[in-house]
């Protein structure tokens, strides 16, 4: 009899504490709506911190970039690495979801598409990456097991579809895809740029089905440090050979200022952000949402560079913006219902 008692007793301290992490996870899920918000935002931070960044890869070599951003975010999110009462301790397999996430996200994803654009034109580059939505739904699917409505999969369509015709529709880009041609025409490397450009879709696509898995068990914040902390150690070995011989009593004020931006939007806001959102949108709907990257970074040209928008790039961004709506007006139905 006191045996029963003993393992009632086990099994109501279980239960009792499954129903209060379930409960504490409900409460910091943010809502649909928020949730749309928070992917919305930093695709768009990324679409403009990309566009900000020209005057930066001016000054800096690419690792020593990538080192000096994610020197900011660890100092940024130091405060974040604690582990919350409520989170379980890491497990080895989180760790290595962790290290994944920011290896193939960060790191990889960099390296494949800086140098895929030495060997390929720009218009191909935009008409490859069109493809994330697609990639990232096609990897929910398999190894999330998400299921995808038909309504997604025309959002997901109209997304790619709109970028691509973006990426064709700019002429500034045509005359780069002709100069391009030409100059890479005796090495026959275009294959290479092009093959490095789907293994950069792969990697986007990667993270954004680690990070709905990562977001089951470890807060957005915390995700954030230690995806960053990882980028880090990754980046440190090649950032600190460029650091060596580089000048940086050179670099003007205005310049380090841009770098603080640029080292918080993508190492802390953007991260942070996309994570929040995955907390309640599946991935498959999570990707439509990388369609705001070229929206924002056009818009910023705009804005800020003084560039110009046609009226064919306008009606992509219409396309691709009508394949968010499709997407995410799925989910907002059955919440409805």
């Amino acid at each position: 009899m006191l045996r029963c008692s003993v393992i009632f007793s086990y099994y109501e301290k279980r239960y009792f504490i499954a129903k209060y992490e379930t409960m504490t996870r409900t409460a910091t899920t943010p809502p649909a709506w928020l949730a749309y918000t928070c992917l919305g935002l930093s695709m768009s931070l990324v679409g403009s911190y990309v566009a900000l960044s020209k005057p930066l890869l001016a000054v800096f070599p690419v690792f020593l970039l990538a080192l000096l951003r994610f020197s900011i975010g660890a100092i940024a999110m130091s405060g974040w690495l604690r582990k919350p009462a409520t989170e379980a301790p890491l497990s080895r397999q989180t760790k290595w979801l962790l290290f994944l996430e920011s290896f193939l996200g960060n790191f990889l994803f960099s390296v494949c598409m800086l140098y895929g654009m030495r060997y390929t034109t720009a218009v191909a580059a935009g008409i490859i990456m069109s493809a994330i939505p697609a990639v990232v739904a096609a990897l929910s699917w398999v190894f999330l097991k998400e299921r995808i409505s038909w309504r997604s999969w025309v959002g997901i369509g109209c997304a790619a579809a709109g970028i691509a015709l973006y990426s064709i529709s700019k002429q500034e880009l045509l005359v780069n895809a002709n100069q391009a041609m030409e100059a890479h025409s005796t090495t026959s490397l275009v294959w290479l740029g092009n093959l490095l450009l789907m293994g950069a879709v792969l990697c986007e696509a990667a993270y954004a089905v680690i990070g709905k898995k990562l977001t089951d068990g470890i807060g957005p914040k915390r995700i954030s440090a230690l995806i960053n902390l990882f980028g880090l150690a990754l980046v440190m070995p090649f950032g600190l050979w460029a650091a060596w011989s580089f000048d940086f009593a050179q670099v003007s004020l205005s310049i380090w200022g841009l770098l603080l931006f640029y080292g918080l939007a993508a190492s802390v806001w953007t991260v942070w952000l996309w994570m929040t959102g995955l907390q309640t949108v599946p991935a498959s709907q999570a990707g439509v949402f990388t369609v705001m990257l070229p929206v924002s970074a056009a818009l910023t040209g705009v804005v800020f560079l003084g560039e110009r928008m046609s009226a064919m790039q306008m009606l992509a961004f219409g396309i691709a913006l009508l394949g968010v709506v499709l997407a995410t007006r799925t989910e907002q139905s059955r919440e409805g219902a």
